[in-house]
């Protein structure tokens, strides 16, 4: 078992807490963004080099947010080789609604019902793309208190990030993340170090109920994203350095005191301008930077500049860019595979963003190192926190089995299939013209879905969705349907005439 150190719950704190086993799902779809661009007519360059894409995952009208869940929870328990009464708390992030009562948790139970483990803590949390990050601190606050029982928490975050026909459309994706969270877990919540900051704000909203579509303020939101990264960063900052003199250190922090770090990913351009937005802090934050030599090196004529007055500020953008390239390159351009090659998947994305570091990085060079993690999600509600790596990275040690269970993210991005953007297109229309409909059969394919993906049957008279699986092996026949309706409900289907042209309730 992961984390199978032997855990007494009712002894003292429990040690290292934080996530043991990681599992991520994404589309077995994706278009090209220089084929988009020349698609949509724009100038060559200004998705894959504006935006920093070159790819975008893409849903067919087969899967929808509870198949996500169902899929990475189950491919999470299978590759670990759990037992579903072994976890305590599920808790799910996202902000892809498709019932305004019922939680995608409660569709996950269906999972659970064979191993008679019904006593699952936790629900649904919604804040655009920061729930996922508000369930895991959820999920090891409860190992950390006195209900925790001694089994796991499992915080899953998934959706469906889709754009109206414009500009902000390639800045598409959908995805899913599993975390198993528990005791002597090889990233472990680094304690107290978390710096949070919520504002209220419409920089992105989904208001329309019967639309999958947000509205969106660009600029807005990226003010948002900068100014909530600053603080964030403050408060961190200031944490970091109360707890260093309590242990009688006067140190400095930096951003080189971090190994690695991540960031949601609304788009890559954005992070590599989120790590020279750091930077900035650190020259402002220094009490006498060195502008002659090292990283500050010809800042000097940006010391008395305001940072709530710079976040579109060129001059400043471009220099600190500049300034922090070295660093953009060792500690985070590693985190953007997932991000450049499938998109925002918004609750998922920092957390994909984490994947890909651990991805592209043997255990040897993870052990030890702080990995520093900013969520956003608009509206806004923003936290910078760290995970301290394990320095055990012996053969079939925790970090170790981590490493190892995502050393395929490259082979199984490699293995989906391109469509053309008219293909792409006319897939978007058709979620856009049956989202929400009752009465409904999907018309997208499932041979091209990846083996062991859960996906929508049908939605019936009553708004209720029924799912299956592909099996692992494609020789076996599909895995009985997953029923949300009950153990009353039927489970066999024969379509009338009229479900599969999608009449409205």
């Amino acid at each position: 078992m992961p984390g199978s150190a032997q855990i007494s719950y009712m002894g003292p704190w429990p040690k290292d807490v934080g996530i043991i086993a990681l599992e991520l799902y994404f589309p077995s779809h994706f278009v090209d963004q220089a084929e988009l661009e020349q698609y949509d007519g724009v100038a060559a360059g200004k998705y894959t080099v504006g935006l920093g894409q070159a790819r975008m995952g893409f849903c067919s009208d087969r899967e929808d947010i509870n198949s996500l869940c169902l899929t990475v929870v189950q491919r999470l328990m299978e590759r670990n080789g759990l037992s579903y009464d072994s976890i305590g708390r599920l808790e799910v992030g996202t902000e892809t609604i498709i019932d305004k009562s019922k939680s995608v948790k409660t569709v996950i139970m269906q999972l659970f019902e064979d191993s008679g483990n019904t006593d699952v803590e936790g629900i649904d949390t919604t804040n655009a793309c920061y729930g996922g990050t508000a369930a895991l601190f959820n999920a090891v606050n409860w190992v950390e208190s006195s209900s925790w029982d001694g089994r796991y928490a499992l915080v899953v975050a998934g959706d469906i990030a889709v754009y109206a026909t414009g500009s902000a459309r390639p800045t598409g994706g959908a995805g899913a993340v599993a975390m198993l969270v528990g005791p002597n877990a090889p990233l472990a919540f680094e304690r107290g170090l978390r710096g949070t900051h919520m504002q209220h704000a419409y920089d992105f909203y989904k208001p329309d109920l019967m639309s999958e579509y947000p509205v969106v303020d660009g600029k807005l939101s990226i003010e948002c994203y900068l100014s909530a990264l600053d603080r964030c960063y403050s408060v961190y900052r200031n944490k970091i350095h109360t707890q260093w003199q309590r242990e009688g250190s006067d140190q400095r922090f930096s951003l080189e005191d971090f190994g690695f770090l991540v960031f949601h990913s609304p788009y890559c351009k954005l992070v590599q301008k989120s790590v020279a937005r750091l930077m900035l802090n650190d020259f402002l934050n220094h009490p006498n930077p060195n502008t002659e030599t090292g990283p500050f090196t010809g800042l000097d004529a940006f010391r008395d500049v305001k940072p709530e007055e710079t976040y579109f500020d060129r001059d400043v953008e471009k220099a600190f860019m500049k300034a922090s390239a070295d660093l953009f390159e060792r500690k985070t351009k590693a985190s953007l595979l997932i991000s450049n090659q499938n998109g925002n998947m918004y609750t998922p994305s920092v957390y994909g963003c984490l994947a890909s570091v651990i991805a592209e990085h043997s255990p040897s060079q993870l052990a030890g190192q702080r990995i520093g993690v900013f969520s956003y999600g608009s509206g806004f509600a923003a936290s910078l926190y760290s995970l301290k790596v394990t320095q055990d990275h012996t053969p079939g040690s925790a970090l170790d089995k981590l490493v190892s269970s995502l050393s395929d993210l490259g082979v199984r991005l490699d293995s989906r299939k391109k469509v053309a953007p008219a293909v792409f297109s006319d897939s978007m229309k058709l979620r856009e013209d049956t989202h929400h409909l009752a009465s409904y059969v999907p018309r997208g394919s499932v041979d091209d879905l990846f083996p062991g993906t859960w996906y929508l049957t049908r939605v019936d008279e009553k708004h209720r969705r029924e799912y299956s699986r592909r099996p692992l092996d494609d020789d076996l026949p599909a895995e009985p349907e997953l029923v949300c309706l009950g153990a009353a409900a039927a489970t066999s289907y024969e379509p009338d005439a009229n479900l599969d042209k999608g009449n409205k309730d």
